[in-house]
């Protein structure tokens, strides 16, 4: 489904412009989107695996629930909305610990282009896993991990592999963002 999303300057600004989703990824123009890490005070990080259909890293293993911010979207509505449609939560936005803004650009293929700010947040998990419920067109499954196994395997290089390729900035920031609120 396309949708219009802000166009961005290379450093993140608005520019005032909007742009197709479509057309953003095919000429890979910087457009925003969501990132929201859930954890439990237990010490762990829920993980989605990528839909086995996504154009990007399908079956990977991700951030906990992630998406694009509509154009003229305010950031908490987008994450608010992304976490009820991806694993059927309802949040508020005093739920949302902003961990920053990363910079991401990643050439797929010729016609597929990423160049995105990711708007990122932690949001602890006060529900049993069992209560949610994956959006299955988007999401394949949903899993509780340990965070020193999650840092082990994105940080420490234990299993890169099995996660969608985040620079190591970002997976050291999660890890340490997550480890400040426990």
């Amino acid at each position: 489904m396309d949708e219009l999303v802000d166009r961005l300057d290379e450093q993140g600004n608005y520019t005032g412009q909007t742009i197709l989703k479509s057309d953003a990824h095919l000429h890979g123009i910087f457009h925003p989107t969501v990132h929201i890490w859930f954890f439990t005070k237990r010490g762990e990080v829920l993980i989605q695996q990528r839909g086995e259909f996504k154009d990007t890293h399908p079956l990977l293993w991700d951030v906990s629930v992630a998406g694009h911010i509509a154009a003229g979207e305010d950031i908490y509505i987008a994450a608010i909305r992304e976490v009820k449609e991806e694993i059927g939560l309802t949040i508020v936005k005093e739920d949302l610990i902003k961990v920053g803004v990363f910079k991401s650009t990643k050439q797929h293929r010729k016609n597929l282009i990423d160049n995105e700010y990711h708007h990122t947040f932690l949001c602890e998990l006060k529900v049993p896993f069992s209560s949610l419920k994956k959006q299955d067109s988007e999401v394949e499954a949903l899993t509780m991990i340990p965070l020193i196994t999650f840092a082990d395997e994105v940080w420490g290089l234990g299993n890169t592999a099995k996660y969608v390729p985040h620079s190591t900035e970002y997976y050291k920031t999660i890890i340490k963002s997550v480890k400040e609120q426990l």
